[in-house]
């Protein structure tokens, strides 16, 4: 199966170098994007939305062939599912790293600093602590290296769902800075961050204990996980 890899803020393609293996070990196909505006430092990150990035991915749906999977970490996942609501019919199953999918009219984060109408990776003192659990000085530095600044308009942009068949689709949850039972305590109290989530018919939980960024922290258990997430190979 075609399993497209969906980065978070600041990360491009690149990112996914440590999980991918695991992913074609289990016979499956990756795709790892890096999506308008992350392709470097200098690159053009003006008028580039939300609804480009989804509309990138979408692209690379249509260009495949057959049932396809996405994974999305961070802001990722709210990219997948505006994927998953444009092309229900295609997508077999979604994989959120540390994410989950927002409601019709959220943004991503519209509480980042914007420096010059864009968002560059902040100073660590704008993460909570458990943002940062296992990400060491060297693991930081290697980040803020590769870091890409964000294109504004994606972290504020509010997000347009308009097919209800989008929660047919089967979602697996790995949960790496708050246990999983955490999300399913805010489902059973009526939380309003976990709507979108509690209308979604299939969901697995997979807890994953490390911070906010599994793939520099945990990548071999993280590209475990993934890999026993997707459906079977075909």
């Amino acid at each position: 199966m075609d399993v497209i890899l969906i980065p978070g803020f600041w990360l491009d393609a690149s990112s996914w170098n440590p999980v991918t293996p695991f992913v074609e070990a289990a016979g499956h196909r990756a795709h790892p994007v890096t999506l308008p505006g992350l392709e470097s430092a200098d690159a053009d990150r003006s008028g580039i939305g939300l609804a480009d990035h989804v509309a990138a991915v979408v692209d690379l749906v249509d260009r495949l062939d057959g049932p396809v999977s996405l994974v999305g970490h961070s802001g990722g996942g709210a990219i997948a599912h505006g994927v998953v609501d444009a092309r229900p019919d295609r997508i077999a199953k979604v994989v959120y790293v540390d994410a989950g999918p927002p409601a019709d009219g959220d943004a991503i984060n519209d509480e980042l600093p914007v420096v010059d109408g864009e968002v560059p990776l902040p100073d660590w003192s704008v993460f909570e602590d458990a943002d940062l659990v296992d990400l060491d000085d060297d693991l930081r530095a290697e980040f803020r290296a590769r870091a890409v600044p964000e294109p504004a308009a994606v972290t504020s942009d509010p997000i347009r769902l308009v097919d209800e068949r989008r929660y047919d689709v089967p979602v697996t949850i790995i949960a790496c800075e708050f246990p999983s039972a955490l999300l399913v305590e805010a489902i059973a109290a009526g939380q309003h961050w976990v709507r979108e989530l509690a209308r979604i018919r299939q969901v697995e939980y997979v807890d994953l204990p490390t911070g906010h960024w599994p793939q520099f922290t945990k990548p071999v258990q993280l590209g475990q996980a993934i890999a026993a997430a997707l459906p079977a190979a075909g």
